[in-house]
């Protein structure tokens, strides 16, 4: 079955910082951009916006990717109202104390609106006396199908090529 793909922030954050960065896999970034330009995958804008806050390489890249940035409609704002009154704890995906998260339930709100697959980098909460819940639980309970990017590359059969440049 053909997805879509909605982005999680962490997926580029930690893909740039820890082990595809530019440097030695500018593949990664060049097959991203090209699923940009298929409409394969898309940021939500509060994703996108939080990469670009920051004034740093992975911020410039992606100013400047084909990935699309999808804004927050009428419907997506619906989606993010039927997520929350599934299920009250959907709340809690926001971490209001230290302001984190923020982009979080619109990651959801967005997939839900385009029947997409949530990437993230999240794990799911399996603790039951927990009073967190991730994008993972989130989806679980919502019936949207989350993978990692790890998940991804493996799915739509990306490979990268390994240079020796000395």
């Amino acid at each position: 079955m053909a997805y879509t793909y909605c982005l999680d922030a962490n997926v580029l954050i930690q893909a740039w910082q820890k082990y595809y960065n530019p440097k030695f896999c500018p593949d990664y970034w060049d097959v991203l951009n090209e699923l940009g330009k298929l409409e394969k995958i898309f940021i939500p804008e509060l994703a996108y916006e939080e990469i670009i806050r920051t004034e740093d390489n992975l911020s410039r890249w992606l100013k400047a990717s084909k990935i699309p940035v999808q804004k927050i409609s009428e419907q997506v704002t619906k989606s993010l109202q039927k997520t929350y009154l599934h299920d009250p704890i959907h709340k809690s995906l926001v971490d209001n104390i230290n302001g984190r998260s923020l982009a979080d339930p619109w990651i959801i709100a967005h997939a839900l609106n385009e029947k997409a697959s949530v990437v993230t980098k999240e794990e799911k909460i399996t603790a039951l006396n927990s009073k967190r819940i991730r994008i993972p639980n989130v989806c679980d309970n919502m019936g949207i199908r989350w993978i990692n990017d790890f998940q991804l590359i493996d799915e739509l059969d990306i490979r990268f090529k390994c240079l020796l440049t000395n």
